[in-house]
């Protein structure tokens, strides 16, 4: 989606639902934290942008990208949240522990996401260097937290109307998709 456009705040001709009813968590890694903080910052003023209120955003901090799953799960059982952003960044070392990294938060996100019903969104960087990072943290090609606010919203949209028309997101027979 971002690699098409060089700004990945612009959200493109899709409107952007408002946000007001809606329960948001934020689950931020404070590891490289310069560059979490600028994209948990993105993703905070987005969803006050499109109406969300600040009590209606709950945060919490883990000490790493590997745990945002883990932070997920918690913030979800603290509140009752309709979509989950979680911020990371991982820069690309000289080792392969970067792509070990990256595999298990998208696959543990996935799975907290199917398991619990709650849309989960990927707003992890994985750059290959530090100035990588920070052009998709506010630099030239936008900040990574906004299009994460941005899918966070539209995703409890979509949950909000399958339950309001009664349509399931899922497997079996009374699946609408």
């Amino acid at each position: 989606m971002s690699s098409a456009r060089k700004s990945l705040s612009d959200s493109g001709s899709t409107p952007v639902p408002n946000a007001h009813k809606f329960r948001f968590g934020l689950v931020v890694s404070q590891w490289n934290e310069d560059i979490t903080g600028l994209l948990a910052k993105g993703a905070y003023d987005t969803l006050l942008q499109y109406g969300a209120r600040e009590e209606s955003i709950h945060r919490i901090d883990v000490p790493g990208t590997f745990e945002l799953p883990m932070g997920a799960r918690l913030l979800n059982a603290r509140t009752k949240l309709d979509a989950i952003i979680c911020i990371g960044c991982v820069i690309k070392g000289e080792t392969a522990h970067n792509e070990y990294i990256n595999q298990a938060v998208a696959n543990g996100l996935v799975q907290f996401s199917l398991m619990s019903g709650i849309p989960s969104i990927f707003g992890v960087l994985t750059p290959n260097n530090i100035e990588q990072a920070r052009d998709r943290a506010g630099g030239k090609h936008g900040n990574k937290g906004v299009e994460a606010a941005v899918t966070a919203i539209h995703m409890a949209h979509i949950k909000q109307g399958s339950r309001d028309s009664g349509t399931h997101i899922g497997f079996g027979k009374n699946a609408g998709i």
